[in-house]
This record gives C-alpha cells, sequence and structure tokens, in this order.
C-alpha cells in the first residue's frame, strides 16, 4: 500500500487538521508516515501545501515528486490547479467547488473547473455550503476528508475512529460535529 498525498488551500482552511487525521489512522493501521513541512503562508488568506507519504513500506523522502501525487486534496478550487502537474495519470482531485478568492488577478471560476472536468478522477463538491446546511460550518475540511477517503486506500472506520481520537480533547459536541461531518463528505462522493 502505497499514497502520495498533496494537501493543499488557503491558510485557515484546516489543511493542518485533514493532515493529523490521515496521519492518525495511518498509524493506527501501522503504516509508515512522512509529512512535509507546510510550505505558504500559513496565516489566514495565504496559500499552503503539504506533502503526505503513507505506505505499507518504509518511506525515505517526505516529498512528492512530479506526476507522482496519487491524491490532491484541496480546499480550494484554484490551488487544485496549482500542483495537477505532482498528480499521475490515474490520480485523484478530491476539491472544494467554491473559489477562495484572495488575489486580484483569481481566474474565472468556470475555466478553473472547466480545466478541473479534463482529469478523469474528480469530485467536486461545495463543502461550505453543505457545511452550513447541516449545522457545522466549522467542519467543511472533514467533509472534504469524508469525500476523500477512498482515494486513501484506508477504510471509512479507520478515518472515523481517527476523527474521533483527533478531536476528543475538543469534547463530545465537536467530535460529533466532525463525524458528522466525515459521513456527509462520504455520502457527497458517492
Amino acid at each position: 500500500m502505497k499514497t502520495d498525498i498533496i494537501l493543499c488551500g488557503v491558510g485557515g482552511q484546516g489543511i493542518l487538521s485533514i493532515a493529523t487525521i490521515i496521519g492518525e489512522a495511518a498509524m493506527n493501521e501501522n503504516l509508515y508516515i512522512k509529512q512535509a513541512e507546510v510550505h505558504g503562508m500559513s496565516q489566514r488568506g495565504g496559500d499552503v501545501q503539504s506533502n503526505l507519504r503513507i505506505s505499507s513500506n518504509p518511506i525515505a523522502s517526505d516529498l512528492i515528486s512530479k506526476g507522482g501525487a496519487d491524491v490532491i486534496i484541496s480546499m480550494e478550487p484554484m490551488e487544485a490547479l496549482r500542483y495537477l502537474p505532482y498528480l499521475n495519470k490515474e490520480g485523484w482531485v478530491i476539491t472544494s467547488s467554491v473559489p477562495f478568492v484572495n488575489i486580484p488577478n483569481y481566474p474565472e471560476i468556470e475555466n478553473v473547473k472547466k480545466e478541473l472536468e479534463k482529469l478523469p478522477n474528480v469530485i467536486c463538491i461545495d463543502i461550505e455550503q453543505l457545511a452550513k446546511d447541516n449545522g457545522i460550518p466549522r467542519s467543511a475540511n472533514v467533509i472534504l476528508l469524508g469525500a476523500a477517503q477512498k482515494a486513501l486506500g484506508i477504510d471509512y472506520d479507520k478515518i472515523e475512529a481517527a476523527v474521533r481520537r483527533v478531536f476528543a480533547r475538543k469534547g463530545d459536541a465537536i467530535v460529533e460535529a466532525n463525524v458528522k461531518a466525515l459521513a456527509l463528505g462520504k455520502e457527497a462522493q458517492s
């Protein structure tokens, strides 16, 4: 088993929480894991990217080469496009459909969506609206993780258990909101 993942988006969208949950699930499966440092602006509004590699065999490098990523999980559609050179031909892109317009020359969203539609394996979801409609506005990132679950190669129940462990210190209400978000994402990608 080997899955190379690029996580990307904008600072403050919960990319590190996604990485933590995936890492927790992988470690509990006795898989090897390496994560590159987060690159970009960690404050709200700046672009952020991280490499996350999981494998049943030892991993030499924490960086993913061009054409080597199996999955891009993006909280923002233009950021997904930015990292397409790293995606392998059969790779998956799981992205939010709604832009976070943080630059003056942000491309037309229809053009971004047309580029995404050219790819063979794309899941594009309005995670923000889904989160608001279900009363969990701070869990949009976990909805995206739920949509990415099959592409990750980790069983759903293992990711759910990781969600429960990662958010346990924040209390039962936060845990249940994120478990609900994970289920919504899984359902939305079907």
